[in-house]
């Protein structure tokens, strides 16, 4: 049997792990559904939601990968009790995992594309119908989504190529520390500019007649599906990194780490574009175009603003590609496990593979724009984003908390004794019952919910 890998730091455990976390869930998706959603309330909503639901889960999806010391097909079939079926869930995950490359490595080349837009000068002077029709002249060109989406891959491939710590943790500690850098430096800049005062009032000071705008329940919703999407559970892409690490630290402190960190940058995405974006009235609930059409007009019109436009898309880009390094090593360690391959046949055969496979997004904005999938002015994007979002995500964390919680599954004891192994914050043993009985049902709520906000509007 190959030995098993494991990382050389407990700090490249946790960026790696915050490295899955953080990307564009936090400073692409974070900021603008806090705008559409009305500010600070909503974020306190979301914190709460963090902590009580996104927090245990994730210590049950290390649990499992460091008892197993497998990726996520592997692990179910080690663990589960002798007769059951748990494993056929390790293969949903698994194809989780590359559904949710096949969309995000479109968005990450969006990224990429823009930190060379702007160090080349493309965007500088254009006025804001200009910049909406340069954004808009990118997605109609298939040659150029390709291109770019396919050096993303590249990027993934060639850091899990490398190996695991001389390759994924020790590449994934620079880009975390550059993105923590260049974060605090933006953020420093946006909250002394003229005007920014009106930006973190609506950023920091709750509201109940901002939160409720959109409706109080559809507010909470799209809160506890934030705190969901944001930490990349249900799928195991969390779990691998637990089948590489050791037993000397409790894994619930490690999370909880892992989950201030990935709230950190969230919380520092707002303070970078809400500063902003008031200014230089910019509209904060302009939805996914906020940051690739609403902020280059901002940083035209700001000192030296092509210097901050090209820190703030290389600060993105940093963000996902740390996504896309930890999904891409979770994917690569499956056909590892599975099949005994050398990492770098693993990694190259899963180069074409996610290549052809992300295909359909790319050219889901230009060659296939007239399929819409979902109903009119959807696209392949939006299809592979429900799947990934509304479906796995939210029953694949189903899936851990009654594997883990209940008789029928791991167990109760054995995740707690897995979990509490080693130095550090203990798992609240006394909260059984609502692991077992009310997250279950507000997962449901948030699937079912999913559904109703798409088809049944």
């Amino acid at each position: 049997m190959r030995e098993r890998e494991s990382l050389a730091s407990r700090l490249g455990f946790i960026f790696l792990s915050a490295g899955c976390a953080i990307g564009l869930g936090n400073v692409w998706r974070f900021p603008y559904i806090v705008g559409a959603y009305g500010g600070a309330a909503f974020v306190l909503i979301y914190l709460f939601f963090l902590i009580s639901m996104g927090l245990p889960i994730m210590v049950m999806e290390f649990s499992v990968g460091r008892a197993s010391k497998q990726s996520i097909v592997g692990s179910f079939k080690a663990l589960q009790p002798k007769g059951s079926k748990w494993w056929m869930f390790g293969y949903i995950g698994l194809a989780g995992n590359y559904i949710l490359m096949m969309f995000y490595t479109t968005v990450t080349g969006w990224m990429l594309a823009y930190v060379w837009y702007n160090l080349s000068g493309k965007l500088v002077g254009l006025n804001p119908e200009q910049v909406g029709a340069f954004f808009g002249g990118m997605l109609s060109s298939a040659p150029t989504l390709v291109f770019w989406m396919g050096l993303s891959i590249v990027i993934g491939t060639a850091v899990c190529i490398i190996g695991l710590q001389a390759g994924v943790e020790r590449i994934t500690k620079w880009m975390m520390s550059g993105l923590l850098i260049i974060m605090v430096v933006l953020a420093i800049r946006s909250v002394t500019l003229p005007g920014a005062e009106a930006g973190l009032e609506f950023y920091l000071k709750p509201s109940l007649e901002k939160l409720t705008a959109n409706g109080l329940w559809t507010s909470i919703y799209a809160a506890l599906g934030q705190a969901f999407f944001t930490l990349s559970i249900g799928i195991g892409s969390m779990a691998i990194f637990g089948s590489y690490i050791s037993r000397e630290r409790s894994l619930t402190g490690e999370s909880l780490l892992i989950v201030t960190l990935d709230t950190f940058v969230a919380f520092t995405a707002g303070l970078i574009i809400f500063p902003a974006c008031f200014a230089y009235g910019v509209d904060v609930g302009a939805g996914p175009g906020l940051i690739f059409v609403s902020l280059p007009n901002m940083f035209n019109n700001m000192p030296m603003g092509r210097l901050w436009s090209t820190l703030f898309f290389l600060f993105m880009s940093f963000a996902a590609l740390s996504t896309v390094v930890a999904v891409f090593e979770h994917i690569i360690a499956n056909s590892i496990d599975m099949w005994g391959w050398s990492r770098k046949k693993a990694s190259l055969f899963n180069l074409v593979a996610i290549f052809v496979l992300s295909l359909p997004c790319a050219l889901g904005f230009n060659v296939w724009s007239g399929f819409a999938p979902l109903g009119e002015g959807t696209i392949v994007l939006d299809l592979e984003d429900f799947i990934v979002s509304n479906n796995m995500l939210p029953l694949g964390a189903l899936v851990y908390l009654l594997f883990c919680c209940t008789r029928y599954g791991w167990g109760w004891d054995n995740f707690i004794a897995e979990a509490d192994q080693g130095t550090g914050i203990r798992f609240p043993k006394a909260l059984r019952f609502y692991f077992v009985y009310v997250v279950p049902i507000v997962v449901l709520v948030i699937f079912v919910y999913g559904y109703k906000s798409i088809f049944f509007k």
